[in-house]
């Protein structure tokens, strides 16, 4: 019950304060929501779901396709100009493997025309990868591995991150910080050679919920409960 006052009354916050808040409950939007596919799309689909929920009864499903053309994403374009702090309640049907996949992409001005800030998996764990360089946080190496995070199959996380206009980046899985995950002015992260060789500092113009597999891996994933907002909500 609380969950969902608390959702409900985050809905009627100024746009200052919750910039987007969607749990899907009144049906998929596609015109605020539309769907993404960057150059090819074969075999991905997006559908309102009433099998899996986080909260009420429905949710987003996105079935993807192994290859990158099986890609699909749905989201908006809908994001604070400044800093930018996502939250999503997700579920996979899959646990990742070793394969290199995506399941938040986001149009980064900063990389030049068509490029994107990632969020997926490799080696069994939570990644972003840079695309303009194919840089990731953390480095896959035996210490970067083990300073992400897996994620389960067929549970609801809480998954949260930040972007900030100076270059840091923070992710939370279910309101704990991530510590391969986080990068930025002041932080200590051993594990993010590849990342800070440039000095970078993201543009984002769009948030994608979805999947892109760049091998033959294919997944479901659900989403509920988004919010896209200038400060840190949290999972409740």
């Amino acid at each position: 019950m609380f969950r969902q006052t608390a959702l409900f009354a985050l809905a009627f916050l100024p746009l200052t304060l919750g910039q987007v808040s969607e749990g899907f409950e009144n049906g998929w939007d596609q015109t605020a929501w539309p769907t993404y596919a960057p150059d090819c799309s074969q075999g991905g689909k997006v559908s309102l779901d009433s099998s899996q929920a986080h909260s009420g009864t429905k949710s987003i499903r996105v079935d993807g396709a192994g290859g990158y053309c099986g890609h699909i994403f749905v989201g908006t374009t809908k994001i604070p100009s400044g800093d930018l702090y996502v939250r999503t309640w997700l579920r996979a049907s899959r646990a990742f493997t070793d394969a290199h996949v995506t399941f938040i992409t986001m149009p980064d001005s900063a990389q030049g025309a068509k490029k994107h800030l990632r969020i997926g998996g490799q080696s069994k764990i939570l990644m972003y990868n840079r695309e303009q360089d194919d840089a990731t946080l953390p480095d896959l190496s035996p210490q970067g591995i083990a300073t992400s995070a897996a994620l389960p199959a067929n549970t609801w996380k809480c998954f949260e991150y930040h972007v900030g206009t100076d270059g840091s980046i923070e992710t939370w899985l279910d309101g704990t910080a991530v510590a391969g995950l986080t990068v930025g002015p002041g932080v200590s992260n051993p594990n993010a050679g590849q990342w800070t060789r440039s000095s970078y500092k993201p543009a984002i113009t769009a948030i994608y919920f979805g999947w892109e597999s760049y091998g033959g891996d294919a997944n479901t994933f659900w989403y509920d409960d988004i919010v896209v907002n200038s400060t840190r909500v949290g999972c409740t």
